[in-house]
């Protein structure tokens, strides 16, 4: 009799164990759940990686920092190994960025490239499918308890992109891929390309000269519409705060590549938008799908203050077009 009991209560502890076990979410992958191997086509600009892991981007924080989400569910955060974009939520320093004057106006150049890698990143991986490759020199997770990675998107290194599109410094450390990081941030430096337009004396503030009315001194465009103060909560009404833009020349305008700006350098980039003459578009600060007439910013809080802020059109070369105060 006292065996068959100790034998039944071993089964049941064999069971509730089992049960137990089964219940528990699988460790995230990254932590010694990763496929080892190497990038095979995906383009890692000579890194020697130790593994790789795929995932969906769940969130873009800013321009170097992603929310992501494993097969099972599990959700991690990624720090882009090798870069470093500028600020978007806290004040930038010059200082870090080669040859941008420690000045407002360099501040100011700073954030609003800040938002422009951000809108990049948002534009790029939002929602999308992408491969993480991990660096041999470098520990997978970093001082916060981040993944640190190599993101490919579609073959293309975005970390790579971002230094040789003039999106993101080249943060120092020992990662394998650091000499053609370097070689691209040089290059970038060298034709001022992105944030590199702020290592000037003078860096690009939206102070240019523009007729009174909010209308661009050739003629092209005008901010004819500024509705800062949503019916409400602005924070809750987000896309009853707008802008309106309108084609005021004789031709077909592309705003491809074109940013509209607050004061704080929170940056807005038009996609594939052309007004004929006459035409308007309107930016609205919440979300919504894009029409020809109306685009969305996709934010998550107000932009524009009520209390009075400037609006600024620049074009794809990021000379200012169009400015309106109020």
């Amino acid at each position: 009799m006292e065996r068959s009991r100790l034998v039944a209560v071993l089964l049941a502890t064999l069971l509730l164990t089992a049960g137990c076990t089964a219940s528990q979410p699988a460790a995230p992958p990254g932590d010694g759940g990763v496929d080892d191997g190497q990038s095979g086509a995906a383009s890692l600009h000579g890194a020697d990686t130790t593994g790789s892991v795929t995932v969906t981007v769940t969130r873009v924080v800013d321009g170097d920092t992603l929310k992501v989400e494993y097969d099972n569910g599990t959700a991690d955060t990624v720090r882009l190994l090798g870069v470093d974009t500028p600020e978007v939520h806290t004040d930038n320093s010059p200082d870090e960025f080669e040859g941008v004057p420690e000045t407002e106006a360099g501040r100011s150049c700073l954030g609003r490239w800040g938002e422009q890698a951000s809108s990049y990143v948002k534009e790029t991986l939002a929602g999308e499918e992408v491969t993480l490759y991990f660096d041999a020199n470098e520990g997978r997770r970093g001082y916060y308890d981040r993944l640190l990675s190599y993101v490919v998107h579609d073959g293309s290194n975005v970390n790579y992109g971002l230094v040789s599109g003039g999106y993101a410094r080249v943060y120092d450390s020992q990662f394998t891929a650091r000499e053609a990081f370097y070689d691209a941030e040089s290059t970038a430096q060298n034709e001022g390309t992105g944030l590199w337009e702020c290592a000037t004396e003078s860096p690009l503030t939206g102070t240019a000269t523009v007729t009174a009315d909010g209308g661009s001194t050739d003629g092209r465009l005008a901010v004819t519409t500024i509705h800062a103060d949503a019916e409400g909560n602005d924070n809750e009404n987000l896309n009853d705060e707008y802008v309106t833009l309108e084609n005021t020349g004789d031709s077909d305008l592309s705003l491809s590549g074109w940013t509209v700006s607050d004061e704080a350098g929170k940056t807005y980039t038009f996609g594939d938008v052309t007004l004929a003459p006459g035409e308007t578009v309107t930016l609205h600060t919440g979300s919504g799908s894009d029409t020809a007439s109306d685009v969305y910013w996709g934010r998550d809080g107000a932009v524009w203050n009520n209390g009075g802020d400037t609006v600024t059109v620049r074009d794809d070369s990021g000379s200012v077009v169009a400015e309106r105060s109020y």
